[in-house]
């Protein structure tokens, strides 16, 4: 048996090609929508991908099952569980078979078993994988979204990014129920393939490593050691990062159908008129002078996050690239999440013969003396990082509110945007610039910046 893990660092997903070489069989299990690599791999063992499967409807990214089932004549197994409100809409397909609780999939001499573990959503599925060549016992699970390393899948995003009124509480009470469960069927040895790590959104304290066991979550996940049901719905509501806008587009898209790409093709050489800007460059050129109707949203690990925060569906978009590389790997990254409308890139002679626009970044001190003068403060931090201290009389709006709340905010008025380090601040100003407002500065080193200046100011 082989196991390949494909990992992306943007959107911190990952996907595996599980295959039985003797067979010459594969399966592949939670598909990135750009699935060239895990071909590759299959072909250069020999083998061929007759199955492909996910755990649930993904809301951070968009899956590319249904395009890898088309291309390589796979068949693929989507779950049958959960509400009729989140049921696949391509599911009567003809390579369709719907699976659950109990149902396996064979590949050679590998078995999947699905076993309904809903509390992330209704319909949600974890595998367990026995490799019947060397043992008739489970050797690991695929978790989805269900377990990660360190915690457990949010059960809040249908109602917070999808808008399923009244599903929060009991989600975490149906997540409690599936650990129970879990802890109580799955042997402490087998090894936990979780299908996110650090950085992604559909948890709030995810850990680095790439798998796990389940005894040593047992032994260190919070989740795992909880003991009451009250105490666990608690704590997994509490505390978790606004779900970022895209979240609410990517499950419509992926419970309808992803259209197929038909491959990668690299965006060319020019800026369409019309097109949404966004510059890609480091903020310490951006800031300097960039056209003042771009995002700035460099192109860094967090680029997807901030995207999918800040770039409307709606718009085709040109990207203002260092190189056609850059331009590139943004184009793959943005269409990984669905935005199939990247018309092309641009370099630095875009802002030839230009009126510029330039982020003013300030220091704390000058900070506290704007505020005294009657300036805004905006705070754009997310509301668990408020909950630790804020600027007294300060707006807030998170960043990836802003732009639909822009409008909301005085053009009469220095505003001074501040977030937790002064990274995500930069960005605001941006959309800030775009929504016609002026008077807009950035402070450096965010809210620990004005908080060290003048302690007696800050709120907590």
């Amino acid at each position: 048996m082989i196991i390949n893990r494909y990992f992306d660092e943007q959107l911190a997903q990952a996907g595996y090609l599980v295959g039985c070489p003797g067979a010459g069989e594969a399966i592949v299990i939670d598909a990135p929508r750009h699935f060239e690599a895990i071909l590759e791999d299959a072909a250069k063992e020999g083998m061929r991908i007759v199955a492909v499967t996910e755990t649930h409807i993904h809301a951070d990214y968009l899956s590319g099952s249904r395009e890898l089932a088309a291309q390589t004549g796979a068949t693929l197994y989507l779950t049958r569980e959960g509400t009729p409100d989140w049921q696949y809409a391509f599911a009567a397909e003809a390579n369709v078979r719907l699976i659950g609780e109990g149902d396996t999939i064979q590949v050679g001499a590998i078995v999947l078993r699905a076993m309904h573990t809903p509390g992330h959503t209704p319909e949600h599925l974890a595998f367990v994988l026995t490799d019947t060549a060397a043992s008739p016992e489970p050797c690991c699970v695929f978790t989805g979204d269900f377990l990660f390393a360190g915690d457990v899948g949010r059960p809040d995003l249908l109602e917070r990014a999808a808008g399923l009124e009244g599903t929060m509480e009991a989600g975490a009470k149906a997540l409690y129920a599936t650990i129970q469960r879990f802890l109580a069927e799955v042997p402490e040895y087998a090894l936990v393939w979780p299908a996110h790590g650090a950085g992604s959104a559909c948890g709030k304290s995810l850990g680095g490593v790439p798998a796990t066991t389940v005894g040593y979550e047992r032994r260190t996940n919070w989740a795992l050691k909880t003991q009451s049901e009250a105490e666990f719905v608690a704590e997994v509501l509490s505390g978790q990062p606004e779900p970022p806008r895209y979240f609410k587009e990517m499950k419509r898209l992926n419970k309808a159908g992803p259209q197929f790409l038909n491959g990668f093709a690299a965006a060319p050489r020019k800026w369409v008129p019309g097109s949404l800007l966004v510059d890609l460059r480091p903020l310490a050129a951006s800031s300097l002078g960039t056209l003042p109707e771009a995002l700035c949203i460099p192109f860094a690990k967090s680029f997807s996050t901030y995207a999918g925060a800040l770039i409307p569906f709606d718009v085709p978009v040109t990207l203002f690239a260092e190189s056609e590389a850059q331009a590139s790997a943004a184009k793959r990254a943005l269409e990984g999440m669905g935005y199939d409308e990247v018309v092309g890139w641009v370099g630095t002679e875009v802002l030839e013969g230009q009126p510029l626009a330039r982020t003013q970044r300030i220091d704390g001190a000058l900070a506290h003396d704007l505020a005294t003068k009657g300036a805004l403060v905006l705070d754009v931090r997310r509301a668990n990082e408020r909950g630790a201290g804020f600027v007294e009389g300060s707006v807030h709006i998170p960043l990836g509110s802003l732009p639909e709340r822009a409008s909301e905010l005085p053009n009469d008025r220095e505003i001074v945007i501040h977030c937790a380090s002064g990274y995500r601040s930069q960005l605001a100003a941006a959309v800030l610039r775009r929504a016609g407002l002026s008077r807009i500065t950035s402070l450096d080193g965010g809210y620990r910046a004005w908080a060290s200046t003048e302690p007696a100011l800050a709120s907590s």
